[in-house]
């Protein structure tokens, strides 16, 4: 069984990773957690505890195997796994993240994507198929896709989060404002671009007024 590995060291990952990429471009071959540290603004203590669960130890005085290192946190991540995924919701969010490449490169192939559009049915962006909603169940229960993303409006969530778990989904990227309701079992990612912006905006009045101050 895969030991899990704590959701705050998950997203930490991957600011090391973008650390490591660096360092090998810059030739080089080994590099120290204060190294990595630095460049993370994540404390010394905190990375060497975040990088024990990649299970490469770094040798006293030298640091760590900056390409055993990057193979250990893809490995983590299951990056070097590509995991393929059905969208529902060819809006601008949608088309964006269909024509996102870094998806691929992080492990996650969308493969197909959905909307209600009769107009998008049988269209292509970027290279992907997109179907109507009539053939959704069938094909993701006959392709056997386990990762789907919703960038619906909120309204339209929960019925086709339902549809994708009676369909073997076992976990979603929710873009979408809805709180779903599912199985425990089923690993939901929500990403609240609301709440962000609501930070975003209240910063900006913040700022401004104290400018003017």
């Amino acid at each position: 069984m895969m030991d899990a590995i704590p959701l705050l060291t998950l997203k930490r990952l991957p600011k090391y990773l973008e650390a490591l990429y660096k360092f090998k471009r810059a030739g080089l071959k080994m590099v120290s957690a204060t190294k990595i540290a630095v460049f993370t603004d994540v404390h010394m203590t905190q990375v060497r505890k975040d990088l024990s669960f990649t299970g490469v130890v770094g040798t006293p005085k030298i640091g760590h195997n900056i390409e055993q290192l990057i193979i250990a946190i893809e490995s983590c991540l299951n990056w070097n796994d590509i995991s393929s995924c059905f969208l529902v919701g060819v809006g601008h969010l949608g088309k964006a993240l269909m024509g996102y490449q870094e998806l691929t490169k992080k492990g996650l192939r969308i493969i197909a994507a959905f909307d209600k559009s009769a107009e998008l049915a049988g269209t292509y962006y970027q290279g992907i198929p997109i179907h109507s909603m009539d053939k959704f169940s069938n094909l993701l229960s006959r392709l056997h896709v386990h990762i789907g993303i919703l960038t619906v409006p909120g309204e339209a969530a929960q019925d086709i989060a339902d549809q994708m778990v009676a369909n073997g989904v076992l976990a979603i990227w929710n873009f979408t404002p809805a709180k779903l309701s599912l199985p425990e079992d089923i690993i939901v990612e929500n990403v609240d671009m609301s709440s962000s912006l609501a930070v975003l905006s209240r910063r900006i009045a913040e700022r401004l007024h104290i400018d003017k101050a």
